[in-house]
């Protein structure tokens, strides 16, 4: 659930870092972000796939303009949108001020974009104070997702 009436203060990068709106990431740049994060990296293919099938992603770039921040959207354009790969660099000094700045810019545009549709993301552990001060709350009543992740080997890993 998201409270759309009250908002939590917005989170301010710091000085010369830089929330994109507009920006074509390298598949390199996101694998190396991705692996600092402990997920598995995409092939180059895999990755102009997957963000053609988003609706829009967002970037961080930090003072020296490596990308240290990733999320991007998908949605049914009706009932359902899905945020994916909400990425802060571990190494980066002020990561949770990244993810807080990722989680309100998603949700911000969400909101303007697909005001109806209900939202689903999977987060890192660091994530979820972001997410509770955005209105989320994890397992509400007891629900519970389920996942599949099917890995290039071939086997399926339940989560």
């Amino acid at each position: 659930m998201i409270p759309f009436r009250s908002q939590p203060p917005t989170t301010r990068l710091r000085e010369g870092y830089a929330l994109l709106h507009q920006h074509d990431p390298e598949p390199a740049g996101l694998n190396r972000l991705l692996e600092a994060c402990g997920d598995s990296p995409r092939t180059p293919e895999r990755w102009e796939r997957v963000l053609a099938r988003s609706a829009w992603h967002l970037v961080v770039l930090n003072p020296g303009g490596q990308m240290v921040g990733f999320v991007r959207a998908t949605s049914d354009l009706a009932l359902n949108a899905n945020l994916w790969d909400l990425v802060a660099d571990p190494a980066d000094p002020c990561r949770d001020e990244l993810i807080g700045a990722l989680v309100q810019a998603a949700l911000a545009r969400l909101r303007r974009e697909l005001s109806g549709c209900s939202i689903s993301l999977s987060a890192p552990p660091e994530a979820l104070n972001a997410l509770a001060r955005a209105g989320f709350v994890v397992d509400p009543g007891g629900i519970r997702a389920m996942g599949l992740n099917l890995r290039t080997d071939g086997t399926e890993r339940r989560g």
